[in-house]
């Protein structure tokens, strides 16, 4: 049975938050997604006292802190290095997959051009997270 996820969405662009408040507002069952525009504001949101995200889906390219300075801080903590990371980026450079696996991601999607396609990627993803067994690190 699906569950309903609470989702972090660490993106810096407009027009991404806009594609993905779209995509799951047709699904059966809609997320509640936290938005951040950047790694600092996510670590903020992740030690406000607030219930912690089931999944945080996060673009590499960000201001401040990339999306890579901000894994290996996330993975640093006791606490926050339980919770499944999800990358969403137009970043198919190799090295940066890599070094994402290698810091402990739990998936790596490159967003499509076309938003049929994105749409197609999105609701697989929330389907399968809203089957899988979370842990609630903040309980």
């Amino acid at each position: 049975m699906l569950k309903r996820l609470n989702i972090l969405f660490i993106e810096d662009d407009a027009i991404e938050v806009m594609k993905l408040r779209r995509t799951v507002a047709m699904l059966p069952i809609v997320p509640k997604i936290i938005e951040a525009k950047n790694g600092e504001e996510a670590i903020e949101q992740l030690k406000s006292g607030e219930p912690l995200p089931d999944i945080l889906l996060l673009d590499l390219n960000m201001p401040k802190i990339s999306g890579i300075e901000f894994l290996r801080i996330l993975k640093r903590d006791n606490q926050l290095k339980y919770l499944p990371v999800i990358i969403l980026t137009t970043s198919n450079n190799r090295k940066d997959v890599l070094e994402c696996y290698k810091i402990g991601i739990a998936g790596y999607i490159i967003k499509p051009f076309k938003f049929e396609d994105y749409e197609v990627k999105l609701k697989a993803l929330i389907d399968y997270w809203g089957q899988n067994e979370l842990i609630n690190v903040s309980g």
